[in-house]
């Protein structure tokens, strides 16, 4: 069985089983018996998708198309493997993403030197190439249609290059990968949501990132669908506190920049920022929860801020 989470308007959540519950968020939408995938999760989550399907009642036949939001591993790394087993669907992605799902060789290079081998294998498996004649590639502001109902596909850089949104025009919902933060239901206060920036290298980029978040904020949506972890809503507010995390962290990084154990002052007010936020929030669970929680991207967002820092420099 797999762990959904059934949303209106035909969305189910479907956690990926990635790292640890609630992490990472698949999504499916059903629209008068026909689905799309909504990003993957890693290979190891292919099972899940599969039984997710089974038990919404979906044939593999019925899944027109594999929307990425973009291709790391944690969002894509199992396209590959679930495309083989959905015979009549199509992976829609950004142009700059296109490339590395038909031959994922320098993904996987790439990620054997951050993780090293035997994790890269426990957190991702292989990596299987898409067939270029089954690969839609988008346009900034193109439309594409499940069983009637419109979806726009919206570039979006500043966690990616290669990073686009899914608004689904008919419900005033969006599909923002990474590009509108995370916010993990451990975090949740009476109901309201807290959110934080995912600033992961290599591409993060503050202003780009600030411009579209305003971008998907100008469709007014109701919902936003997230992959780490599914549905929000009180965009505005969780929208203009992100954008201000953004630019503190640009601040921190700046004022660290030639620190020289520059790495762990980042994180360390990084880590002050995010604890005062949840506590601000009302949540209750002392600091050591918080880092349980956030300790892997308090890692990933500090190599980020290096990442845009170096190339600031250049």
């Amino acid at each position: 069985m797999a762990d959904l989470t059934f949303h209106p308007d035909g969305i189910t959540a479907v956690d990926a089983h990635y790292v640890r519950p609630q992490l990472d968020a698949v999504h499916i939408i059903v629209q008068r018996g026909r689905a799309a995938f909504v990003d993957t999760g890693t290979t190891q989550s292919v099972p899940h998708l599969l039984a997710a399907l089974e038990q919404l009642g979906v044939a593999r036949s019925a899944v027109d198309y594999v929307f990425l939001t973009h291709v790391h591993l944690d969002h894509a790394g199992g396209a590959g493997v679930l495309m083989r087993a959905l015979p009549n669907a199509r992976a829609v992605l950004h142009p700059r993403a296109a490339p590395h799902m038909q031959d994922p060789s320098a993904l996987e290079t790439a990620s054997i030197a951050v993780y090293g081998e035997a994790t890269y294998r426990r957190l991702y498996g292989e990596i299987l190439p898409i067939d270029a004649q089954r690969i839609v590639v988008t346009q900034d502001g193109q439309h594409l249609d499940l069983a009637g109902r419109r979806f726009e596909f919206v570039h979006t850089p500043g966690h990616a290059m290669h990073h686009q949104a899914i608004v689904d025009l008919d419900t005033a919902s969006i599909f923002s990968g990474d590009t509108f933060g995370m916010s993990y239901r451990e975090f949740d206060v009476e109901g309201r949501a807290m959110i934080v920036p995912t600033t992961t290298p290599t591409q993060f980029d503050p202003e780009q990132l600030t411009a579209s978040i305003d971008r998907l904020l100008s469709y007014r949506p109701v919902a936003i669908y997230l992959t780490h972890y599914s549905r929000i809503t009180d965009c505005e507010r969780l929208g203009a506190n992100l954008k201000q995390q953004v630019r503190q962290f640009a601040q921190i990084a700046r004022k660290h920049a030639h620190s020289p154990d520059c790495r762990l002052q980042i994180r360390a007010a990084m880590r002050e920022l995010w604890i005062a936020l949840a506590h601000a929030h009302g949540v209750a669970a002392p600091a050591e929860a918080v880092d349980r929680l956030l300790a892997a991207d308090l890692d990933l967002n500090t190599d980020g801020l290096l990442a845009w820092l170096s190339r600031r420099k250049r």
